[in-house]
């Protein structure tokens, strides 16, 4: 009997192209040049003298940033990661330099410096609280918030920054299927509350682990990286003591 062998042929051809499909696509997938971004000639030499302590390296690597990814950076600050980031992803990727309007006391002017004359062409900037987030649905696929969930228990001038549960429910919002959101902040005592936002601009890690678990996000993992024993966490985090020197739990987490 003359049995065909065509339809196996076919089906073995079918998974050897859905397999190298998987791994070309996996290929396209590259850590991004954190190194090069580091030592770019516009960089400037004030955020080079703070690596030793930010350890920018490190904290991208731990996060996991590749070239092309569409990064939101809640409360960029005066921008330190933003530049690294911005250059990192290139051309084919893009930054959102988010900052909150009750912040802007403290930005001193690093948003215009780091934006003007169009320097990072792929960055855009948006001013609105932590609950009501520019993006669009699913599109995001970083958000990071570096030393900020704390500000969820701060009003300053008696001003909300945004409810906090409402907060992460828009992180999760805006983060693809399997995005992620990188956590860093300064550690307060156990027991301290989110009300220690407020006071010390501190959080426990418990705290916006609960938040970010409530909102549909899961720990992928955790790092001591910029922990320091010697901080005695009770204390502001502007103490001179501590300042520039604070204890600091980092945490991934995934949609």
């Amino acid at each position: 009997m003359n049995v065909s062998r065509k339809p196996f042929l076919n089906l073995s051809t079918s998974c050897l192209l859905f397999a190298l499909g998987l791994f070309n696509t996996a290929a396209l997938a590259q850590s991004a040049d954190v190194a090069a971004a580091l030592a770019h000639p516009d960089r400037p030499a004030e955020d080079a003298a703070a690596d030793a302590v930010r350890k920018p390296a490190e904290v991208l690597a731990f996060a996991g940033l590749e070239t092309g990814m569409h990064v939101l950076e809640l409360e960029a600050g005066g921008g330190y990661y933003t530049e690294i980031m911005s250059r990192a992803v290139g051309s084919e990727g893009s930054v959102i330099l988010h900052h909150a309007p009750g912040l802007m006391q403290y930005n001193d002017g690093g948003i215009d410096r780091r934006t003007a004359n169009n320097r990072l062409t792929n960055v855009r900037v948006s001013l609105t609280n932590f609950d009501a987030l520019d993006a669009a649905d699913n599109s995001i696929d970083l958000v990071t918030w570096m030393q900020g969930p704390h500000e969820l228990g701060f009003a300053p001038q008696g001003e909300s920054l945004g409810d906090p549960e409402a907060s992460f429910r828009e992180i999760v919002r805006v983060l693809k299927p399997g995005g992620v959101f990188l956590a860093i902040d300064h550690i307060a005592p156990d027991g301290a509350g989110l009300e220690a936002g407020g006071t010390w601009h501190r959080v426990e890690e418990s705290v916006t682990t609960a938040m970010a678990e409530a909102a549909g996000l899961t720990v992928l993992r955790r790092s001591d990286l910029l922990e320091n024993p010697d901080d005695p966490l009770n204390v502001s985090v502007f103490a001179p003591e501590v300042q520039g020197k604070t204890s600091q739990f980092m945490v991934l987490y995934q949609k």
